[in-house]
């Protein structure tokens, strides 16, 4: 077995699994653009990746993408044929051919030729969907003698399905990671010890905005202030604050329009009768074109609307133009691992209102706006402040465009390349840097151990207690 210096994208290969991924069957949140983008992002960079999702059934079930870097492969899809809604329609049974069929398939047909070219080998799990099949590829592998030849790392992007995980399995079979400090702390609660690696954006995300239709937008909307709100309809992503601050800032004898798209979440009624309740005018905004100026002729159609419920889906190239024109863009979760709309807000020098969780790149009034309560008038009052302080806004903006650039996927990758390579080198598939101490470091198989292997996997008190806090 050859010992290697650092990860490279001549020695090194990439398996990526999740539910979600890059087709629009498959994307469902944050989830299947974290996925897309970070597989992405490494294959740009030269690494071979293999992408395992929930594909869309009528696509090819493989495909090679990124002068061959990049191959995606759609899993279940004899099972999504009879689930069109998408992802996680008919979850149960995806999930068990997910954890039935892509073990042995990715020990056979990627781990084992890869290691006998002396490559090294990284498995990322995404999620509580993977958590079993990255359970039984660490127990085939230590069948076959080769677990310390692989780094697994599984990562944790919000606390759905915690309950479902047998933790103390999933801690010996893989390092657990997750996207921001407020992830691990709630995660030390129950006992685990993570790496925090922070979601990304592509760096096309910060290059300029189209400034003539900013302008377009804001003048067919002819408001004095313009709010947007991209979430899924769901009260963790606090609606009815967004709508009582629309409502707030109205009484004012301010003109505002709240730009509002959610997603398919039955909530969204109880958000729309909330509105209706407090008077504001909403109106759907709808095309079935996939243009630009398609999205443009939806929204103008709608003058004298309050509130604007788009029913289309929106692109980046559309939703930068609108983080970009609102006055504030409402990111104001009351949970919120990580936050990518802020993130991309701030990347498109709009004014991103985040919540206090997990939005690690956010410095009030210095990149973003941070609301600290559930009061709707904390936004009526930042907003109103702001307009009055203008130069304190582009400020704001500049800022934001800055810290977004320490975002991009191509940094991110430097920071999930340090932990894997110092799990490799716990592994002994690195050489040991000479200007660190020397560790002992064991390689047999009956020694191997990870970041998480010593801590008590929580019961079920303690994954209750974790989810008490985050809700």
């Amino acid at each position: 077995m050859a010992i290697h210096q650092n990860i490279t994208p001549e020695n090194t290969e990439f398996v990526i699994l999740s539910f979600e991924g890059p087709d629009l069957y498959s994307s469902a949140g944050g989830l299947g653009t974290r996925v897309t983008n970070l597989s992405q992002a490494l294959a740009d960079q030269g690494f071979s990746v293999h992408l395992f999702f929930i594909g869309d059934p009528n696509l090819p079930g493989e495909e090679v993408r990124c002068n061959g870097n990049l191959t995606l492969h759609r899993w279940c899809q004899w099972i999504s044929k009879y689930y069109p809604a998408g992802v996680y329609q008919g979850e149960k049974e995806k999930l068990w051919d997910f954890n039935e069929s892509v073990p042995r398939f990715v020990i056979d047909h990627i781990v084992k030729p890869a290691l006998t070219q002396d490559k090294l080998v990284v498995v990322l799990g995404e999620e509580w969907q993977t958590a079993e099949a990255m359970c039984r590829i660490s127990d085939m592998l230590g069948a076959n003698g080769l677990r310390h030849r692989v780094v697994m790392f599984w990562n944790a992007n919000n606390i759905f399905g915690f309950q479902l995980i047998d933790w103390r399995r999933l801690s010996n079979a893989a390092t657990i990671t997750t996207v921001s400090r407020y992830m691990k702390q709630l995660m030390l609660r129950m006992g685990l010890g993570t790496f925090v690696i922070p979601n990304g954006i592509p760096k096309s995300l910060v290059e300029d905005v189209d400034e003539g239709l900013v302008t377009r937008l804001r003048r067919s909307l002819d408001a004095d202030l313009i709010l947007a709100k991209v979430a899924r309809w769901d009260p963790d992503k606090r609606w009815d604050m967004a709508v009582e601050a629309t409502a707030m800032l109205k009484a004012r004898g301010l003109k505002t329009v709240l730009l509002a798209r959610g997603g398919i979440e039955p909530y969204g009624g109880e958000v729309i009768n909330s509105a209706q309740c407090l008077g504001l005018t909403i109106k759907e905004a709808g095309t079935t074109g996939d243009r630009i100026d398609d999205y443009f002729n939806a929204i103008e159609g709608n003058t004298g609307a309050d509130m604007i419920n788009i029913r289309f889906h929106c692109p980046q190239e559309f939703l930068r133009v609108v983080y970009r024109a609102a006055d504030a863009v409402l990111a104001n979760s009351g949970h919120e691992p990580f936050g990518l709309v802020g993130l991309e807000t701030m990347a498109a020098g709009g004014i991103a209102y985040t919540g206090s969780t997990g939005e690690d790149y956010v410095i009030p009034f210095h990149n973003a706006i941070v609301l600290e309560t559930p009061d709707p008038g904390e936004i009526e009052c930042y907003v109103t402040y702001l307009e009055a302080h203008p130069q304190l806004k582009l400020r704001i903006s500049e800022t934001a465009r800055e810290t977004a650039s320490m975002f991009t996927w191509e940094e991110v990758i430097k920071n999930l390349t340090q932990k894997l390579e110092y799990q490799a080198r716990v592994q002994g598939l690195l050489a040991i840097r000479r200007l660190t101490p020397i560790l002992a470091i064991r390689t047999s198989e009956a020694s191997y151990i990870g970041l998480a292997r010593e801590v008590e996997a929580p019961g079920v008190a303690g994954i209750e207690e974790t989810l008490a806090v985050a809700q």
